[in-house]
């Protein structure tokens, strides 16, 4: 039977970044997926790192910095391993909300206008936030890449299918026949839940799209407020979205929805009523009951990652290492508490 010292299921973001966690510190890792790497949500997603964006809770703020932090880093290593650059596309973010968060100034009409000309600022109050942006489409097709050219043993089209803990290993149940190791991670995000149904998480569906504007007028920085985002992705063309839908795992991107999230796009940017649809699609991001990530050990040798909903780019850093610190015997360098199971007290894994 085929072993690896630690067993991943999922290969999107977080299951990668724990996997090249654990190759650098010298263990061999083994990842499934039941489809092709970063083909969901991490595909699926905008890019943005957006750790100080007012509309995420506060349970979020040092496991967001800590990834923050490491973000360089984890880029130019998938970039050196890969040979595929991941270019910035953006370096700030125009945020609009009700409510001035505490410590911000809010700008001015014409420093709204210098950053996002012809912006509709009626109603909120805008500031302005040091935030990157990147095509996650970049970096879902380097980083399968950076994995493989780390010796990183990965495993598409091969779902994990039962989790058989023991005291001196795991044996896996995949779609290809069994498999041992000595750890083992749950970061099957959506999915999560057909390894271990007792993981309170649900698919949220989004719809999203790509436009193209032609034209002089463009805008350099992200603009956002709660109910819509929009992403410059160089060439003239922007990302819009998104919804959050509880629709299971319907794959269909309805007419409406991408009209409606159109609609919400064009009254904060008014020159997209000039843009043209270039792309559609939709991901189901991994929500959980109250909208954080479940961080916790599930099992002797067993742990989950998953529930990261809509931060999962900007958190995977931050979550493969302090997984692998956890799962290698260390102490992980920021407190978990906020996303341990203990927290449903519905789930049996509560206690």
């Amino acid at each position: 039977m085929n072993r690896s010292d630690v067993a991943i299921a999922g290969a999107g973001i977080i299951g990668l970044a724990a996997a090249l966690e654990f190759s650098a510190a010298g263990l061999h890792v083994t990842v499934f997926d039941q489809s092709e790497a970063m083909s969901e949500a991490s595909r699926a997603a905008a890019g943005m790192l957006a750790g100080n964006d007012p509309e995420n809770p506060p349970e979020l703020q040092a496991l967001a910095l800590l990834s923050l932090r490491l973000y360089p880093d984890f880029l130019a290593r998938v970039e050196h391993l890969s040979g595929r650059k991941i270019p910035v596309r953006t370096t700030s973010t125009l945020q609009g909300s009700e409510h001035l968060p505490s410590g911000k100034q809010a700008l001015d009409e014409l420093e709204i206008q210098n950053l996002a000309p012809g912006a509709h600022t009626a109603g909120l109050r805008f500031f302005r936030i040091d935030e990157t942006s990147f095509d996650a489409w970049d970096l879902a097709e380097a980083l399968p890449a950076a994995v493989r050219a780390a010796g990183i043993d990965l495993q598409e089209h091969t779902a994990v299918l039962r989790v058989h803990p023991g005291s001196t290993s795991v044996e896996l149940e995949t779609s290809t026949g069994s498999f041992l190791a000595d750890r083992f991670l749950n970061a099957a995000g959506a999915w999560s839940p057909s390894i271990d149904p007792a993981l309170p998480v649900f698919p949220r569906k989004g719809h999203m799209l790509t436009v193209e504007l032609p034209g002089e007028l463009q805008m350099q920085c992200v603009l956002r407020n709660p109910k819509v985002y929009i992403v410059p992705r160089g060439g003239n063309r922007y990302t819009v979205g998104s919804t959050v839908e509880d629709a299971a795992f319907d794959r269909t991107v309805y007419t409406e929805r991408i009209h409606e999230l159109l609609a919400r796009a064009v009254e904060l940017w008014p020159a997209l009523r000039d843009a043209s649809i270039a792309e559609t699609w939709i991901g189901f991001r991994p929500g959980s009951e109250d909208g954080l990530p479940i961080l916790d050990q599930t099992a002797d040798r067993c742990w989950v990652a998953t529930g990261h909903f809509r931060n999962g780019i900007l958190l995977g850093p931050g979550t493969g290492r302090v997984l692998s610190q956890w799962m290698m015997g260390g102490q992980p360098e920021i407190d978990l508490t906020p996303f341990r199971c203990a927290r449903f007290a519905s789930s049996p894994l509560s206690s």
